[in-house]
């Protein structure tokens, strides 16, 4: 990477991006959760990887959510395996539109490592029905301290004050620089075009 005048030049080949980590200290006042008719969230234990990515590229390829695509099969069927993990359909009148995915494998606390919807429902409130969910599944039991996500410049432009909104606190900035999922294959060409290829 070549440096000039504050900026850093990267390979074509190459993605960088802001990384924003924010956490919750205590569980927040939550409404009572609102039926909506047809949604149900739905626990999967030790979903199949097919599953699983599937729901993932269709959520995450407009936003470059790459990490789990790239992973080996053995890992990621691991991760998803795990009974400190726990992950979640939104069903919508039978069909996996949203995941949830909440992540206890260190002590005391909880990431929030996935939580998205399908294109088809952004805009219905999926998002904050879920993310309801989530801090009231997260925080059930006070077996946590730490409830925390991260997002990045790839994603929804909306997702960074959604989560600020919920009661998360931003904490950390990173800066992430990985091989661009489109130019390796792993995503089309065409995929998250507010974002271009290079």
């Amino acid at each position: 990477m070549k440096f000039t005048n504050g900026f850093y030049d990267l390979p074509p080949e190459k993605l960088a991006t802001v990384v924003t980590s924010l956490e919750m200290l205590a569980k927040p006042a939550l409404p009572p959760h609102e039926d909506k008719p047809g949604w149900e969230l739905v626990k999967k234990d030790r979903p199949d990887t097919e599953w699983y990515l599937d729901l993932y590229r269709r959520i995450g390829e407009e936003w470059l959510w790459f990490s789990r695509a790239v992973m080996p099969a053995a890992e990621l069927s691991k991760i998803i395996g795990d009974p400190k993990v726990e992950i979640y359909a939104l069903e919508i009148d039978g069909k996996a539109q949203g995941l949830l995915e909440l992540d206890y494998r260190t002590d005391k606390e909880c990431e929030l490592a996935f939580l998205g919807v399908t294109d088809e429902i952004i805009g219905n409130g999926a998002g904050k029905w879920m993310m309801n969910h989530a801090i009231d599944k997260a925080w059930n039991g006070d077996d946590i301290d730490r409830l925390w996500i991260h997002t990045c410049t790839l994603d929804h432009p909306r997702a960074l004050p959604f989560y600020i909104r919920s009661g998360f606190k931003p904490y950390s900035r990173q800066l992430e620089i990985a091989d661009d999922p489109r130019i390796t294959g792993v995503f089309p060409p065409g995929s998250s075009k507010h974002f271009p290829v290079l």
